[in-house]
């Protein structure tokens, strides 16, 4: 743990003129640190960080929120790992006054993100950093295989997986992660655009639906057929990075946040022969997710929330957005992307993507529930299942009466 003091504050209950701010280790929070004395100089107020690596952010949410603790007044969270069970017991505050402010604008934020952050109608953080899912290719291959752009939809992405993986056989057609829980957030933008999601509209299990069972066949086939030759099924983005950026794979579906892995000449062998283009379309559309990977919330048992909204309202507000976004950490403001400087540091095809996959993107990757992990191993066991051959459907309607039991044990 790192602990940055600016100035004092009274330290104990009640409203303080010292804002105590618990982070995660980020870029974003490196970001914020150095624009602190700024916030500091306007304000007149103290802001205390407390910076975290993820485990440990996690355990001393678990103790301070548990016990009712009044000791953090802002807290950056995970919306999609940890979001419900935080709203649920009531740790986040209702931010619904507060997102009212007519010059911070609200209206401004991504729906997708701005959902995801949302609990029972009422908005319990603000996204900072966000998520979308792209397509990875190489443009060298492309070229040799006589294809003009990359596909547009999933049936154009299957055929130029074989095309190419016919014509240059050390070369998988196409790679993305395996892994029974890892590939369930990867997976997710195929499901989307099946015309599918985890869950229905009334909160039931919906991965033994057609569209699941198509979208985990797709992509089972898509690997077995067209990836790796002997390909591991406990790949997370590490491995199937690996074997992008070491020129042994055509197309690669991962999230944008990864994408200088891939760039980087020190990383990559194939650094100068990278492309992206928006996920490809299913029946269903081009139906990416666009997800808040990180949020600010204010502690519901904080007595200095009014100075903790004055932190967040500085921290999310455009100017700071767009000074996080120019140094390489995506925001879920519209603005941002509109604005020529939001995007100048991003490669040009990127940027593209990345717009097109906010106008369609779905604010979850994963099943949004308080067991995440436990959820992500039910629903992403079809995802081996159909890699290895098995047949996805009958994997499916397994997956969907363990989810449903699962959902109706978290629901009583």
């Amino acid at each position: 743990m790192s602990l940055t003091a600016c100035g004092g504050g009274d330290g104990g209950g009640g409203a303080s003129d010292t804002v105590r701010v618990t982070l995660a280790n980020h870029v974003w929070t490196e970001n914020v640190k150095q624009a602190l004395p700024e916030f500091e100089k306007q304000t007149g107020l103290k802001v205390e960080i407390t910076q975290l690596g993820e485990d440990q952010l996690s355990d001393q949410y678990n103790v301070k929120l548990n016990a009712g603790s009044a000791d953090i007044d802002v807290m950056m969270y995970r919306p999609l790992q940890e979001g419900k069970l935080f709203a649920r017991n009531k740790y986040l505050a209702d931010l619904t006054e507060q997102v009212k402010s007519e010059s911070w604008d609200f209206s401004d934020f991504q729906p997708g993100p701005a959902q995801s952050t949302t609990y029972e109608s009422k908005p319990v953080g603000i996204p900072i950093i966000t998520e979308q899912e792209v397509l990875y290719y190489r443009k060298d291959l492309l070229e040799k295989a006589g294809l003009s752009a990359p596909p547009k939809t999933l049936d154009e992405l299957k055929a130029a997986a074989a095309k190419i993986k016919e014509s240059e056989p050390d070369v998988a057609g196409f790679v993305a992660r395996t892994g029974k829980s890892a590939a369930v957030t990867q997976f997710s933008s195929f499901l989307y655009s099946f015309g599918g999601d985890f869950v229905d509209q009334s909160g039931k299990s919906a991965v033994g639906t057609d569209a699941a069972k198509q979208a985990y066949a797709y992509y089972g086939e898509l690997i077995k057929d067209y990836g790796p030759a002997n390909v591991s099924t406990d790949m997370g983005w590490p491995e199937a990075m690996a074997i992008f950026t070491q020129g042994k794979a055509a197309f690669y579906t991962e999230a944008n946040s990864l994408y200088k892995n891939a760039t980087d000449a020190d990383k990559s062998k194939v650094s100068d022969q990278v492309g992206f283009a928006p996920f490809p379309a299913g029946p269903a559309g081009s139906k990416p997710y666009n997800i808040p990977s990180w949020a600010l919330g204010i502690n519901d048992a904080s007595e200095n929330t009014e100075n903790a909204w004055k932190f967040i309202e500085w921290a999310t507000g455009k100017e700071q957005t767009l000074a996080q976004q120019k140094s390489g950490v995506p925001g879920a403001r519209t603005s941002v992307w509109a604005d020529p400087e939001g995007v100048s540091t991003f490669p040009e095809d990127l940027a593209e993507a990345i717009a097109a996959s906010t106008e369609n993107g779905v604010g979850h990757d994963r099943p949004l529930v308080v067991k995440v992990a436990e959820a992500r191993e039910i629903v992403g066991q079809p995802i081996v299942d159909a890699i290895t051959g098995k047949d996805a459907a009958a994997s499916a309607d397994t997956a969907h009466t363990a989810f449903q039991q699962f959902l109706d044990d978290e629901a009583e």
